[in-house]
């Protein structure tokens, strides 16, 4: 894949064979960030698991002290006064059977984050075909099958995230935007580690930490030693 030329000169300022440690990587994030936007700053975490097996996936959900800088849209499934309750604590959009179709049939997705209430599941179950590969179906791991619907917005309002792993055992995660700097954004980028290295399985066996890279959206990738993060 062709880079354009400010890419190619960005990624000059990066040792590819370096372990950065975490201070290190995130000044570099600052001069390697070529866009003309605020580019979100994306962590990349390969783990030593292997998600086919039930014991050792690792999913969860992590509240960012300083949030992502990204406007989350939230869709609640809710009845009666849960669906009341989500609409006061902020949700930008509450329904029921109703939105089956619209999701189904009209392709409707101008949502980030699915929360339902635990009797509604088996409406949402219904859209799994859709939500399910685009990692919008709600998960009582990740706190958005809950009857809590106020705190679970809130949360999800105030920089909450969802990590999961791929299909290649991987774990690509916002931390925030450029703008934030450094602080803000090893605060948050130490945070989802604490979360992710607390999820690891007991059946996970060797290194579990495999590798760690940080990058801007557009900009090159900056190897975090995971050594010192574990």
């Amino acid at each position: 894949m062709k880079r354009g030329k400010k890419y190619q000169e960005a990624a000059k300022l990066v040792d590819r064979n370096a372990l950065y440690e975490t201070p290190d990587a995130l000044k570099l994030i600052e001069k390697t960030a070529i866009a003309k936007f605020d580019e979100t700053v994306e962590a990349h975490i390969k783990l030593g698991v292997d998600s086919r097996h039930a014991d050792q996936q690792v999913r969860g959900a992590v509240v960012l002290p300083h949030g992502t800088g990204k406007t989350v849209r939230v869709l609640v499934f809710a009845k009666g006064v849960k669906a009341d309750e989500a609409q006061a604590a902020g949700a930008d959009y509450v329904g029921a059977e109703d939105l089956i179709p619209k999701i189904q049939n009209e392709g409707w997705l101008d949502f980030d984050v699915v929360v339902a209430t635990p009797d509604m599941m088996g409406v949402v179950g219904r859209l799994g075909r859709v939500l399910g590969p685009k990692g919008l179906m709600p998960n009582p791991k990740a706190g958005t099958v809950t009857m809590d619907v106020k705190k679970a917005i809130d949360d999800i309002k105030a920089g909450k995230i969802e990590y999961r792993l791929d299909k290649t055992n991987i774990i690509h995660v916002p931390i925030g935007k450029v703008s934030f700097g450094e602080q803000k954004l090893e605060d948050n980028f130490t945070t989802l580690m604490n979360a992710i290295i607390k999820a690891k399985p007991s059946a996970a066996k060797g290194q579990y930490l495999r590798s760690v890279s940080l990058s801007t959206t557009m900009g090159p990738g900056i190897k975090v030693n995971p050594a010192r993060l574990s």
